[in-house]
């Protein structure tokens, strides 16, 4: 046995030195995989360690205090107003203290700022210092698009300097022209038409026209109206609309902007106002659900005369007083559910049922205008689901506001007509150079 190995020993040996590279890359190969199980051996009870640091419920609550430290001591904030909202309420859900509160409004009351007056979607900025009790260091408030009252805080002598920024803006004249496809709303939309434009396009034909009946897909209508842009050509507010037209089965229905002296307002080609003493509907986007007459009553279940027109329409959606009035009623009305009722003249008065609630400051014995919104649609009361049951009452007797024929509205004479001649050609050729700019 040892004469075998003794002659193998040479033969390996000299097979190793002919080989010598391949045997020390082998060796150095095991020695690699040796050491490398070693550390990862080792990093994983260290990420073990680690993990198990995290998990622990006192470093959590140290880390989470460093970080909070690190966070600035201003935060701002940027509170667009909702429905319903009053100024103490916004600023008291920041924290801010009551007697800083007191300070703001005094500083706003010296700029006239009706705080009682704040409207839906108006902006409030604030910049509140965290490191002293939530105090305010700049206030600013949009009162229009164009004009804000700010307030920026004095910290040498611990008082506000009140500031009237006014943003200084230019008059452009915008013409759409679209196809009807879907409805009014969405075809003006995607030619970019802003939605206040659109919902008082609406409302000048809501006295003659029907949006769910009379309008059929490939109508057109155009409109020429104003906007103010800033320096960035941004808008920030729409103006008036010139002109107005609705091509209905082929039929021109064009409205022109006009002023002078007590005549402002939208005009026919024969110079009579667009404006009646009752709008057709008080509702945008709704649908008529129930037609004035007999009818089986939804819920008791027999015939039943009604004495309204329902129109279906998404909780929320706004209605408006259909002409000027005075509120009659404002409050619970039994089957009725939360009612509005308004005397418009010694004529005509109306009302509207089911709301979900009424609009601000509506209440007994407040003036309303024509278009205003005065409730929102709900389903109190006596109700199967949302809409609004309206009502036209004339001489004390309930009447089909669908077919009620109002007298035209006021037409202009002598020299009042001669200028809304002028001022119509001078609109219509300004239309026909939008036009010829657009093809």
């Amino acid at each position: 046995m040892k004469i075998k190995i003794t002659k193998l020993l040479p033969k390996l040996l000299t097979k190793i030195k002919r080989h010598l590279d391949i045997f020390f890359f082998t060796i150095l190969t095991l020695i690699s995989i040796f050491v490398m199980q070693l550390h990862n051996s080792y990093n994983k009870e260290k990420n073990n360690n680690y993990y198990n640091l995290i998990d622990n419920t006192y470093f959590k609550k140290n880390l989470n205090h460093i970080f909070n430290n690190l966070d600035s001591r201003y935060v701002e904030i940027n509170h667009k107003i909702k429905f319903g909202e009053t100024f103490n309420q916004i600023l008291h859900s920041y924290s801010v203290p009551r007697e800083e509160i007191e300070r703001i409004k005094k500083n706003l009351i010296k700029k006239k700022v009706k705080l009682n007056s704040l409207k839906t979607n108006q902006r409030i900025k604030l910049t509140i210092d965290r490191s002293k009790d939530s105090r305010i260091t700049y206030f600013s408030l949009n009162i229009t698009k164009s004009k804000r009252i700010e307030l920026i805080k004095n910290l040498v002598e611990d008082n506000y300097i009140l500031n009237e920024v006014v943003t200084d803006l230019t008059k452009k004249i915008i013409f759409k022209e679209g196809t009807i496809t879907q409805s009014l709303y969405r075809t003006a939309t995607k030619l970019d038409v802003q939605p206040n434009i659109i919902v008082d396009f609406a409302r000048l034909y809501g006295f003659s026209v029907d949006f769910q009946r009379d309008i059929r897909k490939n109508d057109i209508f155009q409109i020429m109206y104003e906007v103010f842009e800033n320096e960035d050509e941004k808008i920030f507010e729409t103006g008036n609309i010139l002109f107005a037209n609705l091509r209905l089965s082929g039929q021109e229905h064009s409205l022109y902007y006009f002023t002078k002296k007590n005549s402002k307002g939208h005009y026919d080609i024969n110079g009579k106002s667009a404006k009646k003493a009752l709008m057709k509907t008080p509702i945008n986007g709704a649908r008529l659900s129930s037609s004035f007459g007999i009818r089986k009553h939804p819920i008791l279940g027999f015939n039943k005369k009604h004495s309204g027109t329902d129109f279906a329409a998404k909780k929320g959606t706004p209605i408006m007083a259909s002409g000027d009035g005075i509120i009659k009623k404002a409050k619970w009305c039994g089957g009725g559910g939360n009612c509005i009722k308004i005397k418009h003249n010694s004529t005509y008065t109306t009302v509207y049922a089911h709301m979900s609630k009424f609009a601000r400051n509506i209440k007994r014995g407040v003036r309303v205008k024509q278009g205003q919104i005065i409730g929102y649609v709900g389903s109190t009361g006596m109700s199967t689901g949302p809409h609004l049951h309206y009502e036209v009452i004339e001489n004390n007797v309930k009447i089909n506001s669908q077919k009620l024929k109002l007298p035209s509205g006021k037409s202009l004479t002598g020299e009042e007509r001669k200028l809304f001649e002028i001022r119509k050609i001078k609109l219509n050729v300004l239309r026909s150079e939008m036009i010829l700019e657009i093809n």
